[in-house]
C-alpha cells in the first residue's frame, strides 16, 4: 500500500525512473532477443509434425502468433527479468543495508523507499510489457525463418497470417499479465533486498529470494490470469 501512496507524494524521482528503465529494459535485450528467437524457431519446428498429420500446415503461423502473444511472450520475459533483474534488486539494495546505506540516505533527509524501492518497481511495471511485445516480435521472426526455409513463405504473408486470428482481448490481456508481473518482480526483488539480514550471506540469501519467489508468483498469476481471460472468450 505504501507503494501506490508514495507515487502520488512529491519529490518525484523521474531521472532514477529513466535509469532504472535502462537498467531493466536496455541490458536485458540481448538475453531476451536470443531466448525470444530460439523460442520462435524450437516452437515452430515442434508444431508443424502434428500440423501435417492432419494437413494443416497453413495454420502454423497463426498458432505461433497466437500462443506467443497470448501466453510465450509474457511468460517467457517475466521468467528472464525474474531471473536476472529480480537478483539485480535483490542483491544491489541487500548490500546497500549492509553497508548502511539506507540509514546513511534517511540521515541526509532523503526518502530512500521513494528513491530506491518505488523508481525499481515503477521501471519494471514500465519497462517489461514493453519487453513483452519485443520478445513476441522476435519469436515471430524466429518462426519465420523456420518456415520460409521449409515453404519459402513471404515475411508479409507470415506476419499477416499469424496476426490474422489475434484479438483485442489477447493483447489487453497479454498487456495487463505483463503489467502485473512487472509490478511483481519489481516489489518482491525490493522487498528482499530491502529487509535482507545482517551481512554477506543476507545479500545472497535476498538476491536467491529474489528470484525464487519471483518466479513462483509469476506462475500462479498466469495460472490466474488465463482462467480469467477464458471467461471473457
Amino acid at each position: 500500500m505504501k507503494i501506490f501512496k508514495e507515487i502520488f507524494i512529491p519529490p518525484y524521482e523521474g531521472k532514477e525512473i529513466l535509469r532504472q528503465c535502462y537498467q531493466v529494459g536496455y541490458k536485458s535485450l540481448a538475453l531476451i532477443s536470443l531466448t525470444g528467437f530460439i523460442t520462435g524457431i524450437v516452437f515452430t519446428k515442434q508444431s508443424r509434425p502434428s500440423l501435417s498429420e492432419f494437413g494443416a500446415t497453413s495454420w502454423l503461423p497463426s498458432l505461433v502468433g497466437i500462443a506467443l502473444l497470448r501466453t510465450l511472450a509474457p511468460l517467457l520475459t517475466a521468467l528472464i527479468s525474474a531471473g536476472k533483474v529480480g537478483s539485480s534488486i535483490g542483491a544491489e539494495l541487500g548490500s546497500m543495508k549492509v553497508s548502511e546505506q539506507i540509514d546513511a540516505m534517511e540521515v541526509s533527509a532523503t526518502n530512500p523507499f521513494k528513491f530506491l524501492v518505488l523508481s525499481r518497481v515503477l521501471a519494471t511495471t514500465i519497462t517489461i510489457p514493453i519487453l513483452t511485445f519485443y520478445t513476441a516480435l522476435v519469436g515471430l521472426l524466429g518462426g519465420f525463418l523456420n518456415v520460409t526455409f521449409a515453404e519459402n513463405t513471404s515475411f508479409q504473408t507470415f506476419i499477416e497470417s499469424s496476426l490474422d486470428n489475434i484479438t483485442f482481448l489477447d493483447i489487453t490481456a497479454s498487456t495487463l499479465k505483463a503489467i502485473v508481473f512487472g509490478f511483481t518482480i519489481g516489489v518482491v526483488g525490493c522487498y528482499q533486498g530491502y529487509n535482507s539480514s545482517k551481512g554477506t550471506e543476507g545479500v545472497g540469501k535476498a538476491a536467491n529470494s529474489a528470484v525464487v519467489i519471483g518466479m513462483f508468483l509469476v506462475f500462479i498469476e498466469e495460472v490466474v490470469a488465463t482462467q480469467i481471460t477464458f471467461l471473457f472468450r
